[in-house]
């Protein structure tokens, strides 16, 4: 993931307090993103153009064609994030020390040399992963689909590679394709399936590009010299074969790409948008450079606070601080601060991707199980108000204006309001109610005409009285919630 965000910085509320785009590249190495709620701005990372070398999917498909390609990913609005390779074997730690930053950025971090980093390979023996119990744990927190990743920064592919030997099955002990296992398992349990790939940095082989960080000297970045190398030979020799591999022999739901640089011109990309081409049901991210658009928009560890209205988004956040395995992180966001993101984001019509950090076992932290397991039966009762809405339609403000803060742009910063939030089927209308009032909430004006109202937990639906007015609507609640973290009303409206 992002340690260093390219070309446009975003602003992050942290602990009710905003951190300037500046200091937004140190947000992650000092552990700063560990906000209740985020709640931030819809800064768009990555630069597009309509100038394609090569005509993308997005570029000739009709909106029809794209409300089907997209039907089932837009219906999910939950998944998992995987980040999960050989840097959760010093667990965050080099040559006995504590390393800053994220787990899986270390070799870049600590200025690991090429060698000893890669000799960490003959060390990886995960004997304990499972793909069936990856999977398992992802459908029980409620999640539809999985995203790992197949290749980070590092250059370590986690899957069989003939177009390089660095890999997980020719390099290790293990000598097992987890992709292949989690792919077939994927399957039998009816959940989709997509890989991270890092397209452009890779910190193993020669010519694959480093983003800016501590003393590294421009223009490569690079801090060894077995780096050193032709970016377009780097693309031709391992990023495109191990692409395509990834592609033809897993035949993934979603390909999620990473920290496009300068090096991937216009007409790079395009070689690569040339065998996405191939895959007409592929789902691909905004992160692959040369001015590709995508299909989806990447906020990452933040929910922007309008979201991306009429475009396709999704958050993209951890549980702790890290997205890679690091053993002294146990800074976990606790279960309500999760559901209410999956609740915020889907108000606003997103996705949320939610990582996991298995560690060099293969074992996923009981913490996150505990974590998404207690999601799960969350959505379990409620998960109707989630899958298959799209945004609300109260325009009632989910911020208000700071009376003291400003961002760059001279415009008060804001601060999240959590008293309820609100998503949309064809003839319901899903209050999330956060803060229970005494007595009755008041709703803005809505648009439909609400013929009932009731508790989506409640198992006999027992209508509740409500006025409805050109003002508004009030529902009268009982005395108490149904759940501590958010109970829902259902809003039945005529279509």
């Amino acid at each position: 993931m992002l340690f260093l965000i390219p070309k446009s910085y975003f602003s992050y509320i942290v602990k009710g307090v905003m951190i300037p785009r500046a200091a937004t590249a140190l947000c992650l190495a000092a552990t700063l993103c560990s906000a209740a709620y985020a709640q931030l701005k819809g800064d768009k990372p990555y630069d597009v153009s309509t100038a394609h070398p090569v005509k993308a999917i997005q570029d000739t498909e009709t909106a029809a064609q794209r409300d089907a390609r997209m039907r089932w990913w837009r219906e999910a609005r939950f998944g998992m994030f995987i980040h999960w390779g050989l840097y959760s074997i010093p667990g965050g730690v080099w040559d006995g020390k504590p390393v800053p930053s994220v787990g899986e950025w270390i070799m870049n971090t600590a200025s690991i040399p090429v060698a000893d980093y890669k000799a960490l390979a003959p060390q990886f023996n995960p004997t304990g992963f499972s793909a069936h119990d990856i999977v398992a744990l992802a459908k029980s927190a409620g999640m539809k689909y999985i995203v790992i990743t197949s290749k980070h920064h590092d250059g370590f592919a986690m899957f069989d590679s003939k177009a390089d030997s660095f890999n997980i099955v020719t390099g290790t002990p293990f000598h097992r394709d987890p992709l292949r296992e989690l792919a077939d398992e994927a399957h039998k349990q009816g959940i989709k399936l997509g890989f991270y790939y890092s397209q452009d940095q890779d910190w193993t082989a020669p010519g694959g590009a480093a983003l800016k960080t501590g003393d590294h000297k421009p223009p490569t970045f690079h801090w060894d010299k077995a780096q050193d190398g032709d970016f377009a030979t780097y693309l031709h020799t391992k990023a495109i074969p191990q692409l395509r591999e990834v592609l033809n022999h897993y035949d993934p739901a979603v390909i999620w790409f990473d920290t496009p640089t300068d090096d991937m011109t216009p007409q790079l990309a395009s070689e690569i948008v040339t065998l996405l081409n191939e895959h007409p049901k592929l789902i691909w991210n905004n992160r692959l450079g040369g001015g590709y658009k995508g299909d989806t928009e990447t906020p990452e560890q933040y929910v922007p606070d309008q979201g991306f209205p009429g475009e396709d988004w999704e958050s993209c956040m951890t549980m702790n601080d890290t997205w890679g395995y690091k053993s002294g992180d146990t800074n976990f966001k606790s279960t309500e601060t999760l559901l209410r993101n999956l609740i915020d984001i889907s108000s606003k019509g997103g996705n949320y991707l939610l990582n996991i950090g298995p560690d060099s076992h293969g074992i996923v932290p009981p913490a996150e199980v505990e974590r998404l397991r207690q999601m799960g039966r969350w959505l379990d009762v409620n998960g109707e108000a989630i899958y298959g809405t799209s945004a609300t339609l109260f325009d009632t403000p989910t911020s208000i204006p700071d009376p003291v803060k400003k961002g760059e742009d001279g415009k008060p910063s804001r601060i999240a309001t959590w008293n309820w939030r609100s998503t949309t089927a064809p003839d319901k209308v899903y209050v999330e109610v956060f803060a229970w009032p005494t007595g009755a909430l008041h709703l803005g004006h809505l648009t439909r005409k609400v013929s009932a109202a009731y508790l989506l937990a409640d198992p006999k639906h027992t209508p509740l009285t409500f006025k409805q007015s050109a003002e508004g609507i009030e529902v009268k609640l009982p005395a108490k919630p149904l759940d501590p973290i958010a109970t829902v009303i259902v809003l039945k409206t005529e279509k």
